[in-house]
């Protein structure tokens, strides 16, 4: 039979999608790229937000609709969150089964039946990478622990497990092999890595995701052991509690000076709100720091407005943290009402108008801001990791270390005959809205 995955939401979905393909393919089923050559479509969904799952939802339904003599199933974190209530209120779909469930997916492929699993265990290295070439996503840690109120997540992939360190390395050290020159770091936190774990010695790591107890240094350490030319990425570190040695690691290049903040507000009060520890200044002065360090540092981070009781002075207060902080890129979102969350029943209510207004407004200073930050990179020589040569025509998409992969803009290449996941030495000649130009210096 042959099948494709539809993979929503987020980095972590993509890399249960890898899993999955892999998972199928070792069991004699056949991937393919695009719906209209499969027998099955596997929409991949994310349940992480009203939006999120809207579209998941809407994507099932429209392939449905386009495809209707094909199976097309329901998979992941909306199925583990809504099981029961997706089968009874979508049944033209053909099946639903829970988050990284190879083996229910396959039943329900060979045969037709698969109820919504529990979380299983972490699957086995082996992935089909669904990435541009030369770059993949390492999934470090599995659901989070920090509880932040408004967050469904460990409702839906449960609390913080840590992979163990050494099987972390040993993936790493596959995917280098097997010609990948970015290894993405992810997890909900990756601060938190290894605080569930029990220490060597048998002393009891820091469970409130804490620096104290993170292993997170002690693996980017292993991973800078390992010979080669490669880069390595880390997204999503919580910053109450960020580990300040990723500064002096940051000192080798391998280790890029990017770093995902992700602050969601800069009002006290409604941090308190939100299960957040951290304040404007606190956060501010964890980006001097970081600067201090490293001055040619990128710096991203992700803002929630529209959270219960956020007043007018809530938001100048995150207007004024937005211009402070002068980051090189944000994004932002509506508070969206998760039910099971701490915040589900908290009031006042902000209407979803007046939220989609704050957000908006955050998003217009915020171009303005990327803008500024972009041009300062005109006349730089950077190394650009190849994604896609532009068929017929002499140019070359990538990125540069300051560009996460799908998030942050691209690096536009004037060149012919370059090739897909190499690195290669360009100078920034201009910029173009949220995109950079240049020419190559080397190959």
């Amino acid at each position: 039979m042959t099948f494709t995955i539809e993979s929503l939401g987020c980095a972590k979905n993509q890399v249960d999608s890898e899993q999955i393909i892999a998972h199928l393919e070792r069991a004699g089923l056949q991937w393919v790229a695009e719906p209209e050559q499969a027998e099955a479509v596997i929409v991949n969904t994310c349940g992480f937000i009203t939006s999120a799952k809207e579209e998941s939802i809407r994507v099932a339904l429209e392939l449905k609709s386009r495809f209707p003599g094909k199976k097309i199933l329901l998979a992941g974190c909306l199925v583990a969150r809504y099981g029961e209530e997706l089968r009874r209120a979508l049944g033209e779909l053909d099946g639903f089964v829970g988050l990284r469930d190879s083996r229910g997916l396959e039943r329900l492929l060979r045969a037709g039946a698969a109820r919504p699993a529990s979380l299983p265990g972490f699957t086995p290295a082996g992935r089909h990478l669904l990435s541009y070439p030369g770059s993949a996503y390492l999934k470090i840690a599995e659901g989070c622990g920090n509880r932040c109120s408004y967050c469904a997540i460990p409702l839906i992939r449960g609390p913080l497990v840590s992979r163990p360190l050494a099987e972390v390395v040993q993936e790493a050290r596959e995917l280098l092999a097997a010609g990948v020159r970015e290894l993405v770091l992810i997890a909900q936190d990756l601060a938190s890595f290894g605080t569930d774990r029990v220490a060597e010695g048998g002393a009891k790591p820091a469970m409130d995701g804490g620096q104290g107890g993170s292993r997170l240094p002690d693996l980017l350490r292993e991973l800078l052991s390992i010979p080669g030319e490669f880069w390595l990425r880390c997204l999503y570190i919580h910053p109450d509690h960020f580990p300040e040695e990723l500064l002096e690691l940051a000192t080798d290049p391998r280790l890029l000076p990017y770093f995902d903040l992700p602050f969601q507000h800069a009002s006290p009060q409604v941090l308190r709100r939100m299960g957040r520890s951290g304040s404007a200044e606190s956060y501010l002065d964890l980006l001097a720091r970081i600067r201090e360090a490293l001055p040619h540092a990128a710096l991203r981070s992700t803002f929630l407005v529209g959270f219960p009781g956020e007043s007018e002075e809530d938001f100048r207060l995150l207007l004024d943290f937005q211009r402070e902080a002068e980051l090189d890129w944000a994004g932002f979102f509506a508070y969206s009402r998760e039910e099971g969350t701490a915040a589900y029943g908290l009031g006042p209510r902000v209407p979803g108008k007046t939220a989609e207004a704050r957000r908006c407004q955050l998003e217009r200073a915020q171009e303005a801001i990327t803008a500024r930050r972009l041009e300062r990179r005109v006349g730089e020589e950077l190394d650009v990791l190849i994604e896609e040569p532009v068929q017929g025509e002499a140019l070359a998409l990538g990125r540069a270390y300051l560009q996460a992969p799908e998030v942050d803009g691209l690096v536009v290449l004037k060149a012919s005959g370059l090739e897909a996941g190499v690195l290669y030495r360009a100078r920034i000649d201009r910029r173009n809205g949220v995109d950079l130009e240049g020419s190559l210096v080397r190959r």
